[in-house]
């Protein structure tokens, strides 16, 4: 792909993620480069990291998917972190 199409392609994918129902997902971005997809941002947990994946692969079937997407750690409620 050139960097023209990349940048279309990449497009696509963030609409999709930001119109799906699956995910309304705003704080991912897409990255292409030749025929794999990089997924950067945070996501509020596993299941939602998966399911941006799942979204992507719907969007911009037949390319390799690299899901860097993270997951913060979050303290448990109540508990206070002590600097």
């Amino acid at each position: 792909m050139t960097d023209d199409e990349d940048g279309y392609v990449a497009g696509r994918i963030e609409r999709a993620l930001a119109s799906d129902p699956r995910t309304h997902e705003l704080g991912v971005r897409a990255d292409v480069r030749d025929d794999v997809v990089i997924l950067h941002g945070e996501v509020a947990g596993e299941r939602r990291r998966g399911l941006v994946e799942e979204v992507v692969r719907d969007a911009a079937p037949g390319l390799e998917i690299r899901n860097q997407v993270s997951v913060p750690e979050l303290d448990p409620p109540g508990e206070e972190t002590l600097s």
